[in-house]
Formats: structure tokens, C-alpha cells, sequence
């Protein structure tokens, strides 16, 4: 008889065994020992149907100013608009603050940024109280279109863009793919295929799993090589 043995939300240890028997299943941060799941991170046990996860304590995204984020547009008001971040509270971006365009009066918010686009932003600023303001007046900011996105822990996202940007170019070069990476954690990927957007997206699981070892960027090199002549094939 399957079982789980610690309430969701409840803190785990690693190598705890978090639940016992086949009905549950392993989900970022549990794998399977035997009939049991074990979690391989402190964090907080979280369900999805039978899907066991574990969100890491560490990884939580912390907004600061001058972070560059990705962000979904999730409502909007007669000036601004109102982005999820990956934060518990919604960042807002005003109209002075996302175009240098003249709006005549009576125009429509979503004729710039409509409610579920995905956007490329930066924070502007962090209140005490943890209101987040957002801006688009910097060179690279964008609406992102079509493509997708992964998320990781945020925490690791310094690995996946490297030293001066080196083990994100290596992603780029080897699959095609152009790619942003977000200090929230969300990197969002658009290739020329379904192959390659796979791949990117393969490598950089790769290195948020193996973010901690050393070599990592010769591991990634030879993963990508590998990979890349198969999708040639």
C-alpha cells in the first residue's frame, strides 16, 4: 500500500524518504530508491496529481534592482501593466516605463503588450514593502514571441550563462538556438526546430543538475556534440 510520509509544504531533508510505494512518482528534486522516493534536496515537499516535488529552499527568486527577468504580462490597468516575475507579488510596468512612443489618449495597453505575451525586462526598482517596478528603456528589452521557456532554479542561472557569457554562447553555437536566460530563473529558448530547441533546452537541465561539479563546461561541450550530429543525421 503506497504512502506519503510527509505533508505537502513540510520541509525534507536530503536522502529523506518522503514517500513509500509505486503510486507516487518522482518529480524535480525526489528520485526513486527501491518501492520508496527520496528527496535529493532540502526544500519543500510539493504535489501535483502523483507527481512529488521538491522546491528547494535556496532557490526562491528574490527580486532585486537592475535584475534583467522574464516575465508573463498578467493583467493590465488604464497605464500599466502587471507582470509575473516568479515572486509572490506582481511588478508593475507603467506606460513612461515601456515605450518612448506617443500614445494618443484612448488607446489600448494591449496594442503594446497583451495579457499572457511573454516579455524581457528589467527591475527598475524594489520598495521595502516589496513593490517591483519594471522598465523596457534598455538596450535588448523586447517582447519575446513564439519559442519557450524553461524554468530552473534561479540560483544556478550564473552557470548557465558562464564566465562573460561563455557556456550560454556554447548552447547557442551548437544548437542554433537563440537564447535568453532570466535572473528569475526562467530561460527562454527559440530554434529553428523542435530538435533544437530540445537540445538547448536538454543542456541546460544538464547544467542546473550538474551545476555544483567541476568540468562542467567540457561535459556540456561533449553533450552537445554528441546531441547535435544525431539531429544532423
Amino acid at each position: 500500500m503506497s504512502k506519503l510520509l510527509v505533508e505537502e509544504k513540510k520541509i525534507v531533508l536530503p536522502g529523506e524518504v518522503i514517500a513509500e510505494g509505486m503510486d507516487f512518482l518522482p518529480g524535480k528534486g525526489a528520485f526513486r530508491e527501491g518501492d520508496n522516493l527520496v528527496s535529493s534536496k532540502l526544500g519543500l515537499l510539493n504535489m501535483n496529481g502523483r507527481v512529488v516535488h521538491i522546491i528547494p529552499l535556496s532557490g526562491r527568486y528574490v527580486p532585486k534592482r537592475d535584475d534583467v527577468v522574464i516575465g508573463y504580462v498578467k493583467d493590465m490597468s488604464y497605464s500599466s501593466w502587471f507582470v509575473d516575475v516568479g515572486y509572490a507579488y506582481e511588478a508593475s510596468l507603467s506606460l513612461k516605463d515601456a515605450t518612448a512612443d506617443f500614445i494618443e489618449r484612448g488607446s489600448s495597453l494591449s496594442d503594446y503588450f497583451a495579457v499572457g505575451e511573454v516579455i524581457l525586462t528589467r527591475i527598475s526598482n524594489v520598495t521595502r514593502e516589496g513593490n517591483i517596478d519594471l522598465t523596457m528603456k534598455a538596450p535588448g528589452l523586447r517582447k519575446l514571441q513564439g519559442g519557450k521557456i524553461v524554468d530552473i532554479t534561479p540560483s544556478k542561472i550564473p552557470r548557465v550563462v558562464g564566465k562573460q557569457g561563455s557556456m550560454i554562447s556554447l548552447i547557442k553555437d551548437k544548437t542554433g538556438c537563440t537564447i535568453f536566460a532570466g535572473q528569475n530563473g526562467r530561460v527562454w529558448i527559440r530554434g529553428s526546430s523542435p530538435e533544437a530547441e530540445k537540445l538547448a533546452t536538454d543542456a541546460i537541465l544538464l547544467i542546473e543538475e550538474h551545476s555544483h561539479t567541476s568540468g562542467l563546461t567540457d561535459r556540456v561541450a561533449a553533450f552537445l556534440e554528441q546531441h547535435a550530429m544525431e539531429i544532423k543525421k
